[in-house]
C-alpha cells in the first residue's frame, strides 16, 4: 500500500487518488493551487457577479443554503447574508443522531443570523430500515444522512422555484484533488450518485430490498431531469471562490457568533461534525475498519497542507487516535437493533484486502502510515510548517453530552435565558 509522501493518504482512498513521480498525491497537488495559482480577490468578484444574477429571482429568497449547524454552515450563511447581502433560505435534513451541542449551534445560527429555516425529518422507522439495509449491502451506517442532506436542499429549490443552491467546500476537490479549482465544478445529480452515495441511489436500494418502496423513499429521491431542466436550479460550491480554511473560518464564527466547540474521541479537531453523535465516532471507526484509515488522517493531512504540522507530527496523532474504539457504539447498536457481532460481520465483508489481512488473532493492517515515517523522498516534497494552530475549546452553554441519547428535535431559537437544547 502506497502512502503520499507529503500527507497521510493511502492509495485506496474510496474517492480515488493518484500519485505523481515524486510520490505526492493529487489532493496535495490541487491544494497547491490555493496559494500558488488562484487569485482569490478575482474569484470574489466572480462570485459576486454570479450572485447578483440570481438575486431577486424569487420573491422571498435569493438562494438555498444546506446547513447542519456546523462551523462551515455558519461561514456560508455569514458570507451570503452579511458579505453579499442575500436573503437565504436555510434547509436541513435531520440526520436523527443529533447532539445537544449540535441543536444549540443550529438554534444559535438561526437566531444570530436571523434566517428562515426548513427541517425535514423522515420517520425514524424508515431511517432504521434504510440503515439496516445499507449496513448489510455495502457496510455503511450513514447512507440516509448523506442521501438526505444532498437531496432535500435541491428538492426545496426545485419545488419553490429558487434557482440557486450554495454549498460549502467541494470535499472531492479538497481531499483527493478529483477536480481542480480551475474546473469550477458545480453540484449535480451525477456527482451526488457517483461520489456521495457510491452508486447506491434510491432505485438500487428499492430493487434490492422488498421492504423498501419508491413511495417510502421520497426524502432521498433527487428531482428528475425534467424537473431540473424546468427549474434551472444551479448548485455552486463556495470553496471555488473563497480560499477554504475550515479551522480559520470556524474561529471567525466563534468570535462573531459564539459557535460552540467540543472534543471528539477519534480526532484532535474540535470544530467539525460535533452536531452528530457518530460522524467522528462509530461512523469513522467503520471507515477505518474498511479502508485502514480514519478522520484523524483527513484532519492531519489537511493541517500538513496548511503548513500547521509536519508529516511526522501528524503520524503520531494517527497512532494516538486511530485505534480507539468509539464509546458511541452501544448507542448506535441499540437504536438500530443490531448486536456488536452483527455489526462486525457486516463490516468484515467490506474490508479492503489490499490493506487488511485476517490472522488467527484477528484482523491486522498489512501496512500502516506509521511504516512510512522515514521513507525516502519525504524531505524533498515537504512543506515547511509555519507553526501549529491549536483548536479552541469554547465555553459551553450546557455540559457536554454525556447522557448518550439522541435528540430528535430541539430548540429552534436561543437567547440568554432560553439556551438549553431541549428545554
Amino acid at each position: 500500500m502506497r502512502y503520499c509522501k507529503r500527507c497521510l493518504y493511502p492509495e485506496n482512498h474510496p474517492l480515488g487518488i493518484i500519485f505523481d513521480d515524486e510520490g505526492v498525491c493529487s489532493g496535495c497537488r490541487v491544494h497547491e493551487e490555493k496559494d500558488d495559482e488562484i487569485d482569490w480577490e478575482a474569484r470574489h468578484g466572480e462570485l459576486e457577479s454570479i450572485l447578483r444574477t440570481y438575486q431577486g429571482k424569487h420573491p422571498a429568497y435569493d438562494c438555498v443554503i444546506p446547513v447542519t449547524g456546523n462551523g462551515d454552515s455558519y461561514f456560508v450563511v455569514h458570507m451570503m447574508k452579511k458579505v453579499f447581502g442575500l436573503q437565504p433560505l436555510l434547509v436541513t435534513y435531520n440526520i436523527q443522531y443529533n447532539t445537544k451541542i449540535g441543536i444549540r449551534n443550529m438554534a444559535n445560527l438561526l437566531t444570530q443570523l436571523d434566517c428562515d429555516h426548513l427541517l425535514y425529518t423522515v420517520n425514524p422507522k424508515l431511517a432504521k430500515q434504510v440503515t439496516w439495509h445499507a449496513m448489510h449491502a455495502f457496510g455503511d451506517m450513514y447512507w440516509h444522512c448523506l442521501a438526505g442532506s444532498q437531496t432535500f436542499p435541491v428538492q426545496v429549490a426545485t419545488k419553490m422555484g429558487i434557482p440557486l443552491v450554495v454549498w460549502g467546500v467541494n470535499g472531492w476537490l479538497d481531499q483527493v484533488g478529483m477536480f481542480s479549482h480551475w474546473d469550477l465544478v458545480e453540484m449535480s445529480k451525477k456527482v451526488r450518485k457517483e461520489h456521495v452515495l457510491r452508486g447506491w441511489d434510491v432505485q438500487r436500494m428499492v430493487q434490492e430490498n422488498d421492504e423498501i418502496t419508491t413511495k417510502m423513499m421520497q426524502a432521498f429521491t433527487y428531482p428528475s431531469d425534467e424537473q431540473l431542466e424546468h427549474s434551472r436550479v444551479r448548485g455552486i460550491y463556495l470553496g471555488n471562490f473563497v480560499r477554504w480554511d475550515a479551522q480559520q473560518q470556524t474561529e471567525q464564527m466563534i468570535d462573531l457568533y459564539n459557535y460552540e466547540t467540543c472534543p471528539q474521541e477519534r480526532t484532535f479537531n474540535q470544530y467539525e461534525t460535533i452536531y452528530c453523535f457518530h460522524n467522528a465516532g462509530v461512523h469513522d471507526y467503520i471507515k477505518y475498519l474498511k479502508y485502514g484509515y480514519g478522520k484523524i488522517t483527513d484532519h492531519g493531512s489537511r493541517d500538513i497542507r496548511l503548513k500547521r504540522m509536519t508529516r511526522e507530527q501528524a503520524i503520531d496523532l494517527v497512532l494516538a487516535y486511530q485505534n480507539k474504539e468509539p464509546k458511541d457504539m452501544k448507542l448506535f447498536l441499540e437504536w438500530l437493533g443490531m448486536t456488536e457481532e452483527q455489526l462486525y460481520a457486516c463490516i468484515d465483508k467490506f474490508r479492503d484486502p489490499n490493506i487488511w489481512e485476517r490472522q488467527n488473532s484477528g484482523w491486522k493492517l498489512k501496512c500502516s502510515v506509521a511504516d512510512t515515517k522515514n521513507i525516502e523522498g519525504v524531505d524533498e516534497v515537504r512543506l515547511a510548517p509555519v507553526g501549529p494552530k491549536e483548536y479552541v475549546q469554547t465555553d459551553n452553554r450546557e455540559p457536554i453530552d454525556e447522557d448518550n441519547q439522541y435528540l430528535l428535535m430541539g430548540r429552534a431559537y436561543i437567547d440568554e435565558r432560553n439556551y438549553e437544547a431541549d428545554r
